[in-house]
């Protein structure tokens, strides 16, 4: 019956991937025995079912007794992807951090010795707080979701029944986890190229086959000052992106959180990129004074223009794509109902 399956659901899934399997058919056998038991060779109806249901209990009660203790940082029903979005953010900010040293080494040769030193430190100072904020990150998932637990469990109380049961993800409701994977690789890569190599950002000049200077997009005196907001950016980008790899579906309480997070990041980026200083005001200068272009030609127009559009269209390109991120989240809950 579907009531069994979404019983065996809701237990199995508060619990580490590895066990997961074999409890549902445990679960499922000591379901039937009860069955067999009450009905004795008749035929199970539902309120038969919903009877053995209540008498297992709630299925977060019945998930902490097979894992036997409920006190952890992060819990077993999270444990198995926060190790697995802790590889993949060390592993991400190990391949910036390495691509960042190759490059100052292509770019200094003989700078080689200073560039390892800034190697070892960005390694030092990257990794743990790679590692510091994946974990505050799911520590915090385990605290308030642990809260609204706690919360619904004083309302339910002994009057929890099986029609309370959520129901199985439906295909089409469900996040693929492959999409929340590339978004927390994505916000990480962004993060730590912040930190550790903005001043690579720009257009690259070379002299004779030499590296030569780097004429930057931003204002080097200013980025500094945008960190925090870009943080906040990213950070909360992180945070959206594992809470949808935790649920694993979407639901109008994901949705809703994503709007709210997805609000706060379009208010970040148009205080960063609307704000003019945060712009290389010399850029078109520079690249004049570099002898990448000419001030009559065709080219400097064509460029001018688009420096002078870039921030627009910045702007619509990522409001467009944290507002789909909404509606898409939106258009999969109704399909799945």
């Amino acid at each position: 019956m579907e009531s069994i399956e979404r019983y065996v659901h809701a237990v199995t899934h508060l619990l580490p991937q590895s066990q997961r399997e074999d409890i549902a058919k445990e679960l499922r056998g000591l379901i039937e025995d009860m069955l067999d038991e009450r009905v004795q060779d008749g035929n199970a109806t539902k309120k038969d079912v919903e009877e053995v249901l209540l008498e297992l209990g709630e299925p977060r009660k019945l998930a902490n007794k097979y894992r036997g203790t409920n006190r952890y940082l992060i819990g077993p029903e999270l444990f198995d992807h926060y190790i697995m979005v802790l590889k993949i953010v060390l592993i991400a900010t190990s391949a910036v951090i390495g691509v960042s040293f190759i490059i100052e080494i292509i770019m200094d040769p003989p700078s080689i010795l200073q560039a390892f030193i800034s190697f070892i430190v960005s390694v030092v100072t990257g990794l743990p707080m790679a590692f510091a904020w994946t974990t505050f990150a799911f520590a915090s998932l385990q605290f308030w979701g642990n809260k609204q637990l706690k919360v619904v469990d004083l309302q339910l109380n002994s009057d929890w029944k099986p029609s309370d049961l959520p129901p199985i993800p439906h295909p089409k409701g469900q996040v693929k986890k492959g999409e929340a994977i590339t978004g927390i690789v994505f916000y990480i890569i962004c993060i730590t190229f912040f930190v550790f190599s903005s001043d690579y950002f720009g257009i690259w000049v070379f002299d004779d086959g030499k590296f030569k200077e780097v004429v930057h997009f931003f204002n080097e005196q200013y980025i500094g000052y945008c960190m925090l907001f870009i943080f906040l950016i990213f950070g909360f980008g992180i945070i959206k992106e594992c809470l949808k790899l935790v649920h694993g579906r979407w639901t109008m309480q994901l949705v809703l959180f994503t709007a709210v997070v997805n609000i706060f990041s379009i208010i970040g980026l148009m205080i960063v990129i609307a704000e003019p200083l945060i712009w290389n005001p010399n850029f078109i200068t520079q690249l004049v004074e570099s002898g990448l272009l000419a001030v009559d030609s065709e080219s400097f127009q064509t460029l001018s223009v688009i420096w002078e559009q870039a921030t627009k269209w910045l702007l619509i390109i990522f409001l467009f794509t944290l507002i789909w991120d909404i509606i898409d989240g939106y258009i999969r809950v109704r399909k799945s109902k």
